[in-house]
């Protein structure tokens, strides 16, 4: 069945489902969300990029959108470089979230953040949303609310996906229910989780279910040998202009 029969068969059953009262957040399976992407995501970061001659067959882009930073407010930062698009991408903005300890995490400021990034969804022609979101353990509850307000205000056949530390993957837990069709755990810079992690904690297995459909890594740092199946996020550390797209695929297991 065409995945656009899939998204109206859904989104059917959602709004009969809404009219009876019943609470729809999970009704849209992550698999039918996600599976028209390709199997390679380049991220595109804070730099020039001119993509115009990626193979849209093979990859998707992952361009940082906006930066929202919560102070007393939230200040948002739209892109600063221009990031050219072949004319049939596949695309999905970025939404870093930034916040610190002094930082105001209230009703009002997540409503804030979840209007800014509503506006990154309403891009015409996009695939999914992606959230970069490195939450301390004191933050969590405020992501956590705000997923769940952006799931409910977002188009219901658009998937969301959000990065993840690999420890929120492997020990942590607190993914479990969120109304999310992917975390993608950042296998690559790990330093920070490793000092994190507990004493008895010896490897980053990758246990969550939200966890195990996809993997980030980068273009500089070894490849996990798992990735059977898997949609596969790419950090060029270089750029895209030093590190060729087409290489990627022979890393590929």
């Amino acid at each position: 069945m065409p995945i656009s029969a899939v998204y109206n068969i859904s989104l059917a059953l959602v709004m009969l489902l809404l009219s009876l009262g019943i609470h729809s957040d999970h009704l849209l399976s992550p698999l039918s969300r996600m599976d028209s992407l390709p199997r390679l995501t380049l991220w595109a970061w804070e730099r020039r990029e001119d993509l115009r001659s990626l193979d849209t067959r093979k990859f998707a882009i992952a361009y940082l959108d906006q930066t929202l930073t919560i102070i007393r407010g939230v200040q948002g930062q739209p892109r600063r470089d221009p990031v050219v698009f072949p004319q049939s991408s596949i695309r999905m903005p970025v939404i870093r979230v930034e916040a610190t300890r002094s930082s105001v995490l209230d009703d009002e400021n997540r409503a804030e953040v979840v209007r800014a990034i509503l506006t990154s969804s309403r891009e015409p022609g996009i695939a999914a949303i992606q959230i970069d979101f490195d939450a301390t353990r004191s933050q969590r509850p405020f992501y956590r609310n705000l997923i769940f307000d952006l799931r409910r205000q977002m188009p219901a056949n658009l998937p969301l996906s959000i990065t993840a530390l690999a420890s929120w993957c492997s020990w942590d837990g607190w993914l479990r229910d969120l109304p999310i069709d992917e975390a993608v755990p950042m296998l690559f810079r790990m330093e920070p989780d490793r000092k994190r992690a507990p004493p008895d904690i010896d490897d980053f297995k990758i246990r969550e279910p939200l966890c195990q459909g996809s993997v980030g890594v980068s273009t500089t740092e070894p490849w996990p040998s798992d990735l059977a199946g898997k949609r596969i996020y790419v950090f060029s550390d270089r750029g895209w202009r030093d590190d060729v797209p087409a290489d990627l695929e022979r890393r590929l297991p």
